[in-house]
């Protein structure tokens, strides 16, 4: 695909998002390491704003790692009974406290994260950014999957990390850690999947999208 062989510029033009959007918290509402990585498990196909109504409630009975290591899956159901897929989450997040037993064992770089379970590179990604440590990839979330073809930055993929690829390819490292999150939230915001603002893009001169719909 021409449009982004080329990679010239693509920082410069993207600069705009990243001013905006940088250091931006994640919707997920967390206050430390463990709560934002359980509620990245469980916030997978499902809505960040579901998982922040249920997280108050869990996160009294299950404060840390330490405890929810001695809890069974049965206990967690009646806190998670309405997450999408709660009772294979609740196995990953047993399965994860049992194998780390305490806080200060939660890893924050990609090999670690993703060798737990319900932890792939868009979840560490997304929790690497969070915990602002080096970056070694891309967050690809649903938004960022739609968004970035529309833009013209990759190829339309349904996988997440075809489309990581495509960016990490395209774009320079030291953009990494911010720009995922910042096209996620260009697209929550205004790059919606129908009718999207673009008068109000900041990097709409640079957008495919628009060009195609004259």
């Amino acid at each position: 695909m021409e449009l982004f062989e080329n990679t010239n510029g693509w920082a410069e033009k993207l600069q705009p998002l990243i001013d905006k959007y940088k250091d931006k918290k994640h919707p997920l509402d967390y206050e430390n390491l463990y709560q934002l990585m359980v509620a990245v498990i469980l916030s997978a196909q499902d809505s960040d704003a579901n998982i922040n109504k249920i997280a108050p409630a869990f996160f009294a009975e299950f404060p840390n790692l330490e405890v929810l290591s001695i809890a069974t899956i049965e206990d967690l159901f009646p806190y998670v009974s309405k997450v999408r897929n709660f009772n294979t989450k609740s196995s990953w997040l047993i399965e994860i406290a049992q194998t780390l037993k305490s806080d200060k064992n939660i890893p924050t770089n990609l090999n670690d994260l993703i060798a737990l379970k319900g932890i792939g590179r868009k979840s560490a990604n997304v929790i690497m950014r969070e915990m602002k440590v080096p970056a070694e990839g891309i967050i690809a979330d649903l938004h960022v999957i739609r968004v970035a073809p529309r833009i013209g930055l990759c190829d339309e993929a349904k996988d997440g990390n075809k489309v990581e690829k495509q960016l990490m390819q395209l774009l320079p490292k030291e953009i990494w850690g911010e720009i995922g999150m910042a096209i996620s939230f260009l697209g929550r915001e205004t790059c919606r999947p129908t009718n999207p603002r673009c008068s109000e893009c900041s990097i709409n001169e640079h957008c495919l999208f628009p060009h195609k719909n004259l």
